[in-house]
This record gives C-alpha cells, structure tokens and sequence, in this order.
C-alpha cells in the first residue's frame, strides 16, 4: 500500500518514507518481540536512577516494575503509574526509557512502569488486572517508595494509553484510591475502530489497522466489537464517565485512533471533566519516537509536561 507523503507533515516526511510498514500478525508475533528484547535500554543520565524490582500478586505472580527517579529529589514526589504501548501484544517497559526520563528530568516527580502480562497467552483482564495491583502496591508501599500518595498520576501510550483509561475507571469503581490525572498518548480506546473498513490507514507505519484487529482479537477475542464487551475492557465503551480526574490526550490527525481518541475526550468534556486534547497536523501514530528534537515532538512533549506539571504540583 503506497504512501500518500504529501498528507503528512512535512517534518514528519522522511521518517515514514524511509521507515517499513509492518503487519503484525500471528505469524510474525515472535519475530518482533524477539527484536524488541534485543533493543538495549537507553542511555541513562548520571543525575537519573533506574531500577527494577518485583512485587508480587496476590495470586503470587511477580510483576516487574520499572523506576525512574532523580538521584537528588525530594521525596515524597508525585508518581505516575505508566504503561507502555504495543497494542496489548507486544512490548515493555524500557521501550519508555528516553520518554519517562524526559518527564523525570523535566519535573521532580517519580515513574512506576509496569511490566503487565501481554495477549494472547494472557488476555484481558490479565494485563488490567497486573496494572491496578501495581497501582495499590505503590498506594501502599508510598513511604518506601518516596512518592505521595496523594498525587497519584495514570499515564501511557497506545494501548497503554487505553490501559490507563481503563484502570482509571476501575480504580475510581473499586473506591480507596483516587489517582488525580490522567495523561493518554494516542491512546487505543475503541475496539470498534478495528471493524472499521472506510479508514485510510496507508501513512501509518507503526500501527496498521491489520495489526489493530489482531491486537483487539488477542486481548478480547473473535468476537471484539460485540454490542457488550467485559466491563472495563474497551474504555471508550463506558456510558458513564462521570467523576474521572482530569485528563491529557494528544494524537496525530492521521492516527487510526484520531477519531476515537476526540471522541473520548468530547465525552470526558461533556461529564464536566477538565480534558485537554491535542490533535497534530498530519502526524501518525507513534510519530514521536523516532527523532525528539523534531520541532512537532518537542511541542507535543512540551504539552505533556505542561499538563503533569499543572496538575501533580499545584
């Protein structure tokens, strides 16, 4: 499938001619997780710590998290539970690294990623569930940890951004923590955009509709898009998001999840909920990865940073 370069923004056009589009499938599920694991961690700045360490479940499943602090700060700090992208499929943590320290260095704050099971050997709830019980486990361990409890942001990118909406949902039904913002970057939120057959998908390069259905068929199964999915696992199928923190969300205007993502944040708005939404000109999904000192990334990173800044420091 050709290109279509002249819709793209013209700081952005390089990157997607020069980058391969891939499918992902079944088949080639493997392969690319292989690829990702032989991807070394970015460089870590002196003034920055990063570690690893493990909690474990109830059900005594040992979940990694991943750490980033600065070595000077003053605990306790806000804290932002994130969760990485990969279409619930694929990924991990350090996939992150360049952008969680970016926000550590920027603010004097703390970042918990969670390492959450991936489909389809582990479909929903798995990944939801290994999500909130990182979110109690740092409510609880918050002296240890250094961070304030009180000051409890959720945040994430692609299908974690959409993980993040929907442990924001499960965390405010489940009452006893109250996390104060939400940050969703291109989040996936909809399974009923992969049943969609009249999007132009042509300049997506990191996530294709093809990759989108199988990602929503491994963590929902065949039957995704049904009238009634599980509660919690499509966050833009929710009736009723009144009560929610308020919210971040920035997605490209080529992005597959352009019009779910406004949607969402219309609604948010509609239930008197503080949302700001940022939509780039002729930016694709994951469009932010490849270069950060591109002008267009550094003013989306900017409005990021803005928005936790805004609401964890008062």
């Amino acid at each position: 499938m050709k290109k279509n370069l002249s819709k793209i923004h013209p700081e952005l056009r390089q990157i997607a001619n020069k980058s391969p589009r891939i499918d992902l499938s079944r088949r080639n599920l493997w392969l690319i997780r292989m690829m990702l694991s032989l991807m070394g961690a970015a460089h870590i700045p002196e003034d920055i710590l990063v570690e690893n360490i493990y909690f474990q479940r109830g059900d005594r499943t040992k979940i990694r998290l991943r750490i980033y602090k600065k070595k000077s700060n003053s605990a306790p700090t806000p804290v932002i539970i994130w969760l990485h992208g990969g279409g619930f499929v694929i990924g991990r943590p350090e996939m992150d690294d360049r952008l969680c320290i970016e926000f550590v260095r920027a603010l004097d704050l703390s970042i918990i990623s969670v390492d959450y099971r991936l489909a389809p050997k582990h479909p929903f709830p798995t990944g939801l569930e290994d999500s909130y019980s990182a979110l109690k486990w740092v409510a609880s361990s918050s002296n240890e940890l250094g961070v304030d409890s009180r000051r409890i942001a959720i945040g994430g990118v692609s299908a974690g951004g959409g993980l993040a909406a929907a442990l924001m949902q499960i965390a405010q039904d489940r009452q006893g923590i109250k996390p104060v913002f939400q940050l969703m970057v291109y989040p996936m939120l909809d399974d009923r955009t992969a049943r969609r057959t009249d999007l132009d998908d042509r300049n997506n390069i990191t996530w294709t509709q093809k990759s989108n259905r199988f990602g929503w068929e491994s963590y929902l199964g065949k039957d995704f898009g049904a009238e009634q999915p599980p509660a919690y696992s499509v966050p833009a199928r929710r009736e009723d998001l009144s009560g929610l923190p308020p919210a971040w969300i920035g997605v490209g205007s080529l992005d597959l999840f352009h019009d779910e993502s406004v949607a969402y944040a219309n609604r948010l708005a509609a239930c008197g909920i503080e949302c700001e939404l940022v939509s780039v000109p002729g930016a694709f999904h994951g469009f932010d990865v490849f270069d950060p000192e591109i002008p267009i990334v550094r003013e989306f990173r900017k409005s990021q940073i803005s928005a936790l800044k805004k609401h964890l420091f008062p």
